[in-house]
């Protein structure tokens, strides 16, 4: 079953803007397709939005927070095995899908 890890866990950005990394990481045997939702598209972007992370690798997500209120948010990271010949990592979510797995990313704005 596919799994993905991120490093670290949670941003803390502060309300007046900023950028947070955080690292992908996939411990299983198989290549993963990841998309990035966000809980505030008015002043959360993400970089990457889709991507893959292949077997033993990492990628990094950079979370890029707007100036506004302070406020809680979170990044939800979908996720699920793709064949190597995958070509766009959008393929795995076409029709609405959501993966076969999910990880929350907790963003305090302060």
């Amino acid at each position: 079953m596919a799994s993905l890890t991120a490093e670290p866990a949670a941003a803390e950005i502060p309300a007046a803007g900023g950028k947070s990394v955080h690292k992908l990481a996939n411990p299983g045997a198989n290549r993963v397709a990841f998309k990035i939702k966000s809980s505030n598209n008015n002043e959360l972007r993400l970089k990457p939005v889709f991507g893959f992370v292949d077997p033993g690798a990492s990628a990094d997500v950079e979370i890029t927070r707007l100036a506004g209120a302070p406020k809680e948010d979170k990044i939800v990271v979908h996720f699920a095995e793709v064949p190597p010949e995958c070509a766009k990592p959008e393929d795995a979510f076409a029709g609405g899908a959501t993966g076969t797995g999910n990880l929350t990313i907790p963003v305090s704005a302060k």
